[in-house]
């Protein structure tokens, strides 16, 4: 399941982003404090607001419990390969339910809302260079690999994007 985040999720979040496991295909540098947690939630809220999109909750169905995030984030605030204001496509999920296919089912469903609901004509992906797992996700949903480019902190970025074909 999916559902916007809450100020519940801290705790939960905060377990995930602090696992250097989790951060290593995301520039190794997990979390540090509980109020980085709450800013990435606050900030979530704020484009739901603004934007009527961003990251998600993934919840467990059959669990319940917190085992990631997903979905769209309009991308205003940094640039990526020389490109702002865009719709992105993104996943995390913490290494117990790595290889269960929820990046993809999640990552289908976002790429569907984005397309069915907000009309979007194109959803960019970003992965690390060597993010094998990570590309083949994207791949799986429907992404298509564009370029590599290098980053403002000098890391090297995979570059994708998928276009509404119903456009």
């Amino acid at each position: 399941m999916l559902r916007e985040f809450s100020k519940n999720d801290v705790d939960a979040l905060f377990k995930m982003d602090s696992n250097p496991i989790v951060h290593e295909f995301l520039g190794n540098n997990p979390v540090k404090k509980k109020s980085e947690s709450e800013k990435y939630i606050e900030d979530c809220i704020n484009k739901y607001k603004d934007h009527g999109v961003c990251r998600l909750a993934v919840i467990e169905k059959e669990s319940g419990a917190f085992i990631g995030w997903s979905g769209l984030r309009f991308i205003n605030d940094y640039s990526f390969n020389d490109k702002t204001n865009f719709y992105d496509v993104g996943y995390r999920l913490m290494p117990e339910y790595w290889n269960k296919g929820y990046a993809t089912e999640a990552g289908k469903a976002s790429i569907d809302f984005g397309f069915d609901t907000l009309n979007l004509d194109t959803i960019y992906g970003i992965t690390e260079l060597g993010n094998i797992a990570s590309h083949k996700a994207l791949l799986k949903i429907g992404l298509n690999y564009i370029e590599n480019f290098k980053h403002n902190d000098g890391s090297i970025l995979n570059w994708y994007n998928i276009k509404n074909q119903k456009l």
